[in-house]
């Protein structure tokens, strides 16, 4: 059973907490890796050098609008292709995150995580919530 009265903050701390990691994986490829050492990494990974500054923009711009509660929905559905790439560069490493270069749960997990902030709302102290076309009640469409 879902608690209505605490659901909308647990929501809530998915969301900044999704939003945190990555502004931290932004700043993370910024201050320790360099723009241009991000970008070999991509190349190496058979990823376009030039996707580097897109990535690290749409993590910091996403992260900033997932703990401002900014269309969190929208965003964590738009930030889905980067958890996506994340995924593939680490697909080949097993599964656990601590193997040589990084497993593939992590970003499972991280895609998991936009996936359930998408399907379960913007949370309580948003300040834009995602406008959602209203659904019709499934007995009413069968008819």
């Amino acid at each position: 059973m879902i608690d209505p009265r605490l659901a909308p903050y647990a929501i809530t701390l998915l969301r900044v907490s999704l939003g945190v990691m990555f502004i931290a994986h932004a700043w993370l490829k910024v201050a320790v890796f360099t723009v241009p050492g991000f970008a070999g990494f991509l190349a190496q990974a058979g990823f376009p050098p030039a996707l580097a500054l897109p990535v690290i923009v749409a993590e910091a711009v996403g992260g900033i609008a997932l703990v401002l509660g900014l269309y969190a929905r929208a965003v964590s559905v738009a930030l889905l292709p980067v958890l996506a790439g994340a995924l593939l560069v680490h697909a080949g490493n097993g599964w656990v995150f601590n193997a040589p270069n990084g497993g593939w749960e992590y970003p499972a997990f991280l895609i998991v995580g936009a996936l359930v902030q998408a399907l379960a709302g913007d949370g309580a102290l948003a300040l834009r919530t995602t406008p959602v076309p209203a659904a019709r009640p499934v007995l009413a469409a069968a008819a």
